[in-house]
């Protein structure tokens, strides 16, 4: 699920159609129809799907629509890279505990409701920090909340702007979710047959 541009979600598809994952991208879901995410994937042939506000009233029916479109595609996991919108109560029961946020910071720090994006980079400078990163959790009901199962992290440099620490942290955390992604997938594979 993604809300813009997806060089995240480009990175995990790549990264299943090398073989680095054993696994396949079934369904982009975006509440933004114009998200250049939607594009990416309909360019590998990846079923795409605009649901908002715009398409369904009300959040219950949002949240029924995505969680029968997501039982539809057969996913075993759902992906937030990027997605900007809280996930609904039918949602976050069905999928419990296989719903994975990434972040571009070192949570808890600079999480939650506002912080996404450059927002994220310009807290961090303003801040003083020597160190960001990025972080991969088990989403909650809340905006960055949940359990974190990995972090990496970067080192902020004197002469950093948000943009050039912004780079520095995107590419890490393409790194980490596609290490973080590996890592699940022998466990799930360790369960199976242990």
């Amino acid at each position: 699920m993604a809300s813009h541009g997806g060089s995240i979600l480009q990175a995990v598809i790549d990264a299943c159609e090398d073989g680095t994952i054993a696994a396949s991208v079934t369904l982009v879901v975006s509440n933004n129809s114009d998200a250049p995410a939607l594009k990416r994937a309909k360019k590998h042939g990846i079923e795409t799907l605009h649901l908002s506000a715009r398409t369904h009233g009300n959040a219950d029916e949002l949240d029924e629509a995505l969680t029968t479109a997501l039982g539809e595609a057969k996913a075993d996991w759902i992906l937030l890279a990027g997605y900007m919108k809280k996930l609904g109560p039918r949602t976050l029961g069905a999928y419990r505990n296989r719903i994975l946020n990434t972040h571009p910071s070192l949570l808890p720090k600079y999480g939650g409701q506002g912080f996404f994006g450059r927002n994220v980079h310009q807290a961090v400078l303003d801040s003083g920090d020597t160190e960001s990163g990025a972080t991969v959790h088990l989403v909650a009901g809340e905006y960055d909340t949940g359990p974190i199962l990995s972090q990496v992290r970067v080192q902020v440099k004197p002469d950093d702007s948000v943009e050039s620490l912004e780079e520095r942290v995107k590419s890490a955390e393409r790194n980490l979710i596609i290490a973080t992604l590996i890592e699940l997938g022998v466990q799930q594979e360790a369960r199976k047959t242990g």
